[in-house]
């Protein structure tokens, strides 16, 4: 066969195409799509690697205040209760006379051995001066109970007298 010059780039130049798209086509199109999905996998891993270290991180963290907290409960008083703990403080604060009532409520978690225990508490008749050493022996105690709620109310006009409606609670044994 003899072919003119124009034929013979013709089929040069169409082999030359052929050759192209199956190299594009088989090769790097499929190269390209791998390290694509590779690249997707890659950072879908890294994601999830934060998120895990950042679990780790509160992981250890919630370890931590747990094994804190045992220490502090295995250094209570054996028979602790929060009743009298406040009742033991308000007479340590000189205002066991202005304690309006004292309501004690415990509540059991399901599956374990520790009780929440809320003791709701009205103070009549005290000033300002008189909470205030009340509420700081309460917070700094190294039996952890906290004030939950407090709620303060100005009784009459002038005299600087307050009613104090406080919520305390702890974990029990």
């Amino acid at each position: 066969m003899k072919l003119s010059r124009r034929e013979k780039y013709a089929v040069f130049a169409t082999s030359a195409l052929v050759c192209l798209f199956v190299v594009f086509q088989f090769i790097v199109l499929p190269h390209k799509e791998k390290r694509d999905q590779l690249e997707r996998v890659l950072k879908a891993k890294n994601k999830t690697l934060e998120e895990m270290v950042v679990l780790k991180s509160e992981y250890e963290a919630l370890t931590t205040r747990a094994e804190q907290s045992k220490i502090r409960f295995s250094k209570r008083k054996r028979g602790f209760t929060l009743f009298s703990f406040l009742d033991r403080l308000a007479g340590e604060a000189g205002i066991k006379e202005n304690i309006a009532y004292m309501k004690p409520s415990k509540s059991d978690h399901k599956d374990s051995q520790y009780k929440l225990s809320v003791v709701e508490m009205k103070l009549q008749g005290i000033n300002l001066k008189q909470l205030t050493p009340y509420l700081h022996k309460i917070e700094t105690s190294k039996n952890s109970v906290f004030i939950k709620r407090i709620s303060i109310k100005k009784k009459g006009k002038g005299q600087g007298f307050i009613d104090a409606v406080l919520q305390v609670e702890t974990i029990e044994i």
